[in-house]
């Protein structure tokens, strides 16, 4: 048999953001740097945090090779790991 299964007939896909681009993803389990991969953007450079609550945000940072679970409209950002002083 070929072609998706029936059980991917009915996987959704979930939207969220990194940076405020948009994306989507039905494997709402994934490493934090497939998702930076993902926005185009180097995990040797760039950490990922994720935005929660809205008045006053707080960023949860996430370790490259840590498992992140991307909810429904969920919001990244990505964080330079090091930059030049002035």
């Amino acid at each position: 048999m070929t072609g998706p299964s029936n059980i991917d007939k009915f996987r959704r896909r979930i939207p969220f953001t990194i940076d405020g681009q948009p994306f989507s993803t039905d494997d709402l389990s994934q490493r934090a740097s497939a998702l930076l991969r993902l926005a185009g953007l180097d995990p040797a450079i760039f950490d990922l945090g994720e935005l929660k609550g809205k008045d006053h945000p707080q960023t949860r940072r996430f370790k490259d090779d840590e498992i992140v679970s991307i909810e429904k409209d969920a919001r990244f950002v990505s964080i330079r790991q090091k930059a030049p002083v002035a």
